[in-house]
């Protein structure tokens, strides 16, 4: 009887011991979530690709090369750039809630151990923020096609992404002064789709327009590729929006059917508005889905699969006209319309995200019109701060080593002149 109370005893405290052990080593890394932030980034990354097809079949034939090979450039500079600098400015300690601190410098601290407060490892949280960081400068070489350097554009990209995107990713979503205020952007409209649209259309004042811009015909060259581009961007985006609830549950779900709801809702809208005016433009079709996946992104999460329906309609017409506006102006040449798609569009979705808001968090239609005006204090400053630092930086840059190639270079195409390649033999 006195054996069996031992051993009853000893059980006991090795029980304690394994709990206090489990305890000790905190939170978990949950399986599902992690593979669903990982297969998320993937998708993300496919949209990078998706972005140089969807403007390179926009361009004439003499820049297709040079328009594609934008984007997969920037895979590349500032994936690095990330990883050495780029996450700490946006996720570091907190720095008077305007910037990171340069603790995780070189990923130092970044590892394999849960991140604090989520269910995956530090690093599938850094690699899958990575991708939001090069899509966002990839979305704004839309604006300066045809006739930017290639160097020009590689220390421009640098320096945007560390003085632009870096800063306003962590006032939204690194604790900086805008989260700390209670914006709302699930995930990107802000950070994302609204300071590329902006800076693309900063750059294009300061690098202006292309050579016979107004008066030369400059119709895209191959659409089939601009939907194929416009495909990937749709099929991606699930992982942009769904993969930034950041764990495998049912905000990631309905996250997944609001992006689609929207994109469907807003190529049927453009789809109406380009056949009143003239026919069911294809490009047109696909110009206003990309609108709509944009102006969802800060509002996925937070709202209602029926709320993302007026929010698609929305992004639709602000976008189609903008573009109208923008175009018959002649003053900016924005070539492929980031201003119109992306910053109108999803100007108009962090506002919705004010009004339509009802899952997680509470809009102007569920009773709180504060939100409204949190919303439009974000998307004020943001404009304000991506347009005034975009400038300086193409000036500064202008004024150095050019932005722009010669005129001659730019007669030629910019695929022989600044690559020696061309895109059909």
């Amino acid at each position: 009887m006195i054996g069996g109370n031992v051993r009853g005893i000893w059980f006991l405290v090795a029980l304690a011991v394994l709990i206090g052990t489990a305890a000790a080593e905190g939170p978990e890394i949950n399986g599902a979530d992690n593979a669903w932030v990982l297969i998320s980034a993937a998708l993300v990354l496919l949209m990078i690709p998706g972005v140089g097809l969807f403007y390179g079949g926009m361009v004439r034939k003499k820049n297709a090369i040079s328009t594609m090979i934008l984007s997969i450039a920037i895979m590349g500079i500032i994936s690095l750039q990330w990883v050495l600098i780029g996450y700490t400015l946006a996720f570091g300690r907190d720095v008077m809630g305007i910037i990171g601190g340069l603790q995780h410098l070189g990923l130092a601290g970044v590892g394999m151990e849960v991140k604090e407060g989520l269910t995956i490892p530090s690093l599938t949280f850094m690699i899958y923020q990575s991708m939001f960081a090069v899509i966002t400068v990839s979305l704004i070489t839309g604006s300066y096609v045809e006739r930017i350097k290639f160097s020009s554009f590689l220390v421009f990209s640098l320096a945007w992404a560390t003085l632009v995107y870096d800063p306003i990713a962590h006032w939204v979503w690194g604790g900086g002064w805008l989260a700390q205020m209670g914006a709302l952007d699930f995930a990107g409209g802000i950070v994302v789709h609204i300071s590329a649209g902006v800076s693309a259309m900063a750059i294009a004042m300061v690098i202006g327009a292309r050579k016979g811009f107004g008066t030369d015909p400059m119709e895209p060259h191959n659409i089939p590729t601009t939907v194929i581009g416009a495909a990937l961007l749709w099929f991606g985006w699930f992982g942009f929006n769904a993969g930034s609830a950041l764990a495998a549950n049912g905000i990631a779900a309905n996250a997944f059917v609001t992006t689609n709801t929207s994109a469907a809702a807003a190529a049927v809208t453009w789809m109406l508005l380009s056949w009143r005016h003239r026919a069911p433009s294809a490009l047109g079709i696909v110009t206003g889905a990309v609108a709509g996946l944009a102006a969802v992104t800060p509002a996925a999460g937070f709202i209602t699969p029926m709320a993302a329906i007026p929010v698609g309609i929305g992004a639709a017409f602000f976008g189609y006209y903008a573009i109208l506006i923008v175009r018959g102006s002649k003053k900016v040449d924005d070539s492929l319309d980031v201003l119109a798609c992306h910053g109108i569009g999803s100007t108009w979705g962090v506002l919705a995200t004010g009004i339509f808001a009802t899952i997680g968090a509470t809009g102007l239609l569920a009773g709180n019109p504060g939100q409204l005006y949190i919303q439009f204090v974000a998307v004020v400053t943001t404009w304000i701060y991506a347009f005034v630092v975009t400038i300086a930086l193409a000036k500064i840059i202008d004024a150095t080593m050019g932005l722009r190639v010669r005129d001659e270079e730019e007669a030629v195409g910019l695929d022989l002149s600044q690559h020696g390649e061309g895109a059909y033999a």
